[in-house]
């Protein structure tokens, strides 16, 4: 009869698979967009710097002065009790934040909007940074860690500095057990078998004489979730004309 594959498994929701978000230690998001910060500036003071699990940078608790407790990212060269500002009107500092329009070019930011307000979406891992290149029609010229180079509204807004917590990729995990943990709090599944070094009746792709998916591995987009594996919903299949 078989059992039921990996994807049916995880579709259940047990603590196997699920990530462990009740230690989070909050939202990292930037500040709800206020009048002052279009023309002026709001400061706060970093309380404590923390580790929060299942993220490979730290984070800071920061008090500001209308009473506000928010967490953060933290950049390179921060320390506890370092006064930091938000606004148009802030100082061109390390953890600073301010809208694009008001950073000088070949400046490193990370914590990007991607829409004024929405609190930061893009380059936030630790020792990540994008360089501001340059402007035109209301948009701002940003360089991704990739090498892309993406048009971004001058509205939004962005954080000075490099992500801390860089170089942490470059250490070994050395055996499995700390890679294993390492997953388990992002709650990603590990170790990872693949399909078709598996038996016929535990994945689509197991079985026969070799290691290779005994068919096509296109499936429908409304296939039932033990065949839903391979290529879902592919645009197309097969080699392009005019290849040889």
């Amino acid at each position: 009869m078989g059992k039921k594959i990996l994807v049916q498994r995880r579709g259940r929701g047990t603590s196997q698979f699920r990530a462990a978000s009740h230690k989070r230690k909050g939202s990292i998001k930037y500040r709800k967009l206020s009048k002052i910060e279009y023309s002026g500036k709001i400061t706060g003071v970093v309380k404590d710097i923390i580790h929060d699990p299942g993220r490979g940078a730290p984070i800071a608790r920061v008090l500001f002065e209308d009473d506000l407790k928010k967490v953060s990212l933290v950049s390179e060269g921060v320390r506890v009790g370092q006064q930091i500002e938000y606004g148009a009107a802030a100082s061109i500092q390390i953890n600073n934040t301010l809208p694009l329009q008001f950073i000088p070019d070949g400046t490193p930011v990370f914590n990007i909007e991607l829409t004024p307000g929405d609190g930061g979406r893009i380059i936030r891992s630790s020792g990540g940074y994008a360089l501001i290149l340059g402007r035109d029609k209301g948009k701002v010229k940003v360089q991704l860690p990739s090498g892309e180079i993406k048009e971004i509204p001058q509205r939004c807004r962005a954080t000075i500095g490099i992500v801390a917590g860089g170089g942490r990729t470059e250490k070994p995990f050395v055996k499995a057990g700390n890679k294993y943990h390492a997953m388990k709090a992002k709650g990603h599944y590990y170790p990872r078998v693949r399909g078709v070094a598996m038996n016929a009746v535990s994945h689509p792709h197991g079985g026969g004489s070799h290691q290779g998916p005994p068919r096509s591995t296109t499936v429908s987009r409304h296939s039932q979730p033990g065949k839903k594996v391979g290529l879902i919903a592919a645009k197309r299949s097969g080699r392009k004309k005019g290849r040889k």
